[in-house]
């Protein structure tokens, strides 16, 4: 691909010497939802992960990274960072804090660097899709990788979708 079609998220990969595929879909500007993404690429939800930004009441702002069909644990995802209590940052919040809007939000490439927890089942797979800092492009990677570049953790922080049960 183009170096002018990369992405900053891409760029981060390339000089982290990562190997990557970058796949496009079809946005749907009603739907932003994971399992819309997973259905346009053709690929089981649980291997297409969401990036979340939340807030600590003690220690600020960190990242979540976790399976579409899951839901993160607020208690779970603060405990784990440090905080007694954490909620999802507002929408208007994210692309002021990060540099990505709703739908293209990638744990790499944010205006500043956050602390990043990636559910523990992140790394069950060969490859997984994180969105590639914008709407309608995804990177396929290796998770153990692309945990590595975003100098994360596994953590305990979801629980299961309960429309997936």
């Amino acid at each position: 691909m183009p170096a002018e079609k990369k992405t900053n998220a891409a760029r981060i990969l390339d000089r982290a010497k990562v190997r990557y595929r970058l796949v496009p879909y079809v946005v749907d500007e009603n739907n932003l939802a994971a399992d819309h993404v997973a259905e346009q690429l053709g690929e089981p939800i649980e291997r297409v992960f969401k990036t979340l930004v939340l807030r600590g009441d003690r220690t600020g702002l960190f990242v979540c990274v976790i399976a579409g069909n899951r839901e993160v644990n607020l208690k779970k995802a603060a405990k784990v960072s440090g905080n007694k209590k954490a909620e999802m940052i507002h929408q208007k919040e994210l692309l002021p804090l990060t540099g990505y809007i709703r739908g293209g939000c990638t744990a790499i490439g944010m205006k500043k660097e956050y602390p990043v927890f990636f559910s523990s089942e992140f790394c069950d797979f060969d490859r997984v899709y994180v969105s590639a800092g914008q709407r309608g492009l995804q990177l396929e990677v290796p998770p153990a990788e692309f945990m590595a570049v975003a100098r994360g953790t596994l953590a305990d922080i979801t629980d299961v979708n309960v429309d997936e049960v």
